[in-house]
C-alpha cells in the first residue's frame, strides 16, 4: 500500500468539489492505496474571496453563504507541513485533467501546488498534471522544478499504476505518460498514454475526502448542497481559445473541418452508463444530500443520447429531489432536446456567447455558433422555466471597447436569468494563446492566471483598467441597458465612450 496526499490548492475561497481529486481517490483506493486530501480553500492567509467580488458586481445573486462556512486561522503551510509529517505520503500529487477545466482555477493549479510545496520538508516523490503539462511538459517542468515528475493526460490511471509500482518497489520510469527529469536536468518524455475510452472502467467517484462545508454553494439567491460533476469527457468542436484543443492535441486529434468540427469526434467523446451515472447521483445524494448537480462536461447536449434517454427514464423511476446545472451550445437546443432536459431535471443551462460578433467568433475564435440559433436557444429554454445564464469574455486580441457594448447589448436583447463575464486569459498550447503572444496583448507566459478575479492583459487599445470596470459593470448594465454608463465611466475617471 502506497500513501498518496492529494493536494487541492483551489484559491476561491468557495467549496469546490474539484472532479480530479473525487476520480483519482476512486482509483487509487481501488487498488488498496491510502489516500488523504489536503484542501487548501478555507485558510485565510491562502484564500481570495470569490463569492464576495462575483456578487458585488452582480453575477451572483446575494445569499447568506459566508454564515455557512468557516476559515480556518492557522497559517496554511504550517499546516500542510503537520499533516505531511503526520501522514508521511510516498507521493505528493496536485492538478490533473477531467471534463472540469472551464475557468474554476484549473489551468493554474499546478503553480498554486507548487507556491505550497516550495518550502515544504518531506521524502514523497511530487507529481502534478493537468492542463500546462499536456501543453508542454518541458517547459512546465522547467518552471516549476520543485516537481520530481509531471504526468500529461488522463492520469487516473497513470498515477494508480504509479503508486502500484511504488508500492512493489519496481521502476516507474517506463510508464506512459510520465515526464521525467534526469540528476543532470534533462527532460525526457514517455509515449502518450492511452485515452480512457470506457469511463465507466474508473471506479464511482469518491467525494469521501472533501470536507463538509465544501459542498454548500450559492445558487440563484440560495445557498444549496452541491458537487461538481462529469457524466462525460471531450468536445467537438476546436475553438482557438478553449483548453479543450490541448487535450486534443495530445491525443493526436489534431483535424477539424473548415466550421471548426473535431474530425474523429466520435472517438474522442466518451461518457459514463446511465447507471453508473444514476449511482453516482444516488449516492452523493443520500450520504451527503447533495441536492444540486453542476454538470462540468464541456458541451452536455453531445453526450449519447441514446445515454441520456436511458438516464432520463431513471430519473423518472427513482424520483430523486435532486437538479443538474449543464452548460451546451445554441447549437442543440432545440424542442425536442429542451423536453429531454426537462427529464432530467436541468434546473439551469450556461451557454458561451463569449463576445456578439458572429464575424470575430469565426474569423478569431473558429468558434460557429449562429446568431439566431443563439437567440432560439433562450427563448426555448425561457419558455420551458429552464434558467440561462451567459457567458461572455472581455480582453480577447484584437478586440475593442464597441465589441464589449455590443456584447452586453445582446445580452440585454437575450434577457437571461443570470449573466456572467470572464477576462480573456491566454492558455499554453492554444492558437489564441500564440496570437496573444506573438501580437504583444500578453507575456509569453503568464502566473497567477485567473479568468474571473483579475486580468493580466497588456492590451493597448483596452487596457486593464478598462477591462476591470466592465468586469465589474457587466451585469448590471447587460441588464439595464448602456443608460448610465457615461456616468459611471466618470465615477472611476474613465474617458467617455
Amino acid at each position: 500500500m502506497a500513501k498518496v496526499l492529494l493536494l487541492n490548492p483551489n484559491k476561491w475561497g468557495r467549496g469546490i468539489t474539484v472532479i480530479w481529486v473525487a476520480s483519482h481517490a476512486a482509483a487509487l483506493r481501488a487498488h488498496g492505496h491510502e489516500v488523504r486530501l489536503f484542501d487548501a480553500t478555507f485558510y485565510a492567509d491562502w484564500a481570495e474571496n470569490e463569492v464576495s467580488y462575483n456578487t458585488a458586481n452582480q453575477q451572483y445573486q446575494p445569499t447568506d453563504y459566508d454564515l455557512c462556512i468557516t476559515f480556518k486561522q492557522a497559517p496554511i503551510r504550517e499546516d500542510l507541513q503537520r499533516v505531511i509529517d503526520e501522514f508521511d505520503p510516498d507521493i505528493v500529487f496536485w492538478s490533473a485533467l477531467s471534463s472540469h477545466i472551464h475557468g474554476e482555477g484549473e489551468y493554474v493549479s499546478i503553480q498554486f501546488g507548487h507556491d505550497l510545496m516550495t518550502e515544504i520538508q518531506c521524502r514523497a516523490v511530487r507529481i502534478a498534471g493537468g492542463l500546462q503539462v499536456t501543453a508542454n511538459p518541458a517547459q512546465t517542468l522547467q518552471r516549476f522544478p520543485g516537481l520530481t515528475y509531471a504526468m500529461g493526460g488522463e492520469t487516473e490511471l497513470l498515477i494508480r499504476d504509479f503508486a502500484d509500482r511504488i508500492d512493489r518497489g519496481e521502476a516507474v520510469h517506463d510508464l506512459k505518460g510520465l515526464v521525467l527529469r534526469n540528476e543532470s536536468g534533462k527532460i525526457t518524455f514517455n509515449p502518450h498514454q492511452d485515452l480512457i475510452h470506457d469511463l465507466d472502467e474508473l471506479p464511482p467517484y469518491d467525494y469521501s475526502l472533501f470536507e463538509d462545508q465544501v459542498f454548500f454553494r450559492p445558487y440563484n439567491g440560495e445557498v444549496v448542497r452541491a458537487v461538481d460533476y462529469e457524466l462525460s469527457r471531450g468536445c467537438i468542436y476546436t475553438c482557438s481559445y478553449c483548453v479543450e484543443t490541448v487535450i486534443q492535441h495530445y491525443y493526436d486529434f489534431d483535424e477539424a473541418t473548415s466550421r471548426g468540427t473535431l474530425i474523429g469526434a466520435q472517438n474522442y467523446l466518451r461518457h459514463k452508463s446511465a447507471d453508473r451515472v444514476m449511482e453516482e447521483i444516488t449516492t452523493l445524494h443520500r450520504d451527503y444530500g447533495v441536492t444540486l448537480f453542476r454538470c462540468q462536461d464541456t458541451n452536455f447536449l453531445t453526450i449519447d443520447r441514446t445515454m441520456l434517454n436511458r438516464l432520463a427514464d431513471l430519473f423518472d423511476q427513482a424520483d430523486l429531489p435532486v437538479q443538474l446545472y449543464i452548460e451546451t451550445r445554441p447549437e442543440g437546443v432545440n424542442a425536442a432536446s429542451v423536453q429531454l432536459l426537462k427529464r432530467l431535471r436541468v434546473d439551469g443551462v450556461g451557454m458561451g456567447i463569449e463576445l456578439a460578433t458572429q464575424g470575430f467568433r469565426e474569423n478569431n475564435l473558429n468558434r460557429f455558433s449562429d446568431q439566431d440559433k443563439i437567440v432560439r436557444a433562450f427563448e426555448l429554454l425561457k419558455d420551458a422555466k429552464i434558467r440561462r445564464t451567459t457567458y461572455n469574455v472581455i480582453g480577447f486580441p484584437e478586440q475593442d471597447e464597441q465589441s464589449i457594448l455590443d456584447t452586453i447589448m445582446f445580452n440585454n436583447k437575450l434577457q437571461p436569468d443570470n449573466v456572467t463575464v470572464a477576462f480573456y486569459s491566454p492558455f499554453i498550447g492554444t492558437g489564441q494563446h500564440l496570437k496573444a503572444t506573438e501580437d504583444a496583448y500578453f507575456a509569453d507566459y503568464d502566473y497567477d492566471i485567473d479568468p474571473q478575479l483579475r486580468t493580466l492583459s497588456l492590451h493597448n487599445g483596452v487596457n486593464r483598467e478598462l477591462l476591470q470596470f466592465y468586469k465589474n459593470a457587466f451585469a448590471r448594465l447587460a441588464r439595464e441597458g448602456l443608460g448610465e454608463l457615461e456616468r459611471l465611466k466618470r465615477e472611476k475617471g474613465l474617458a467617455g465612450g
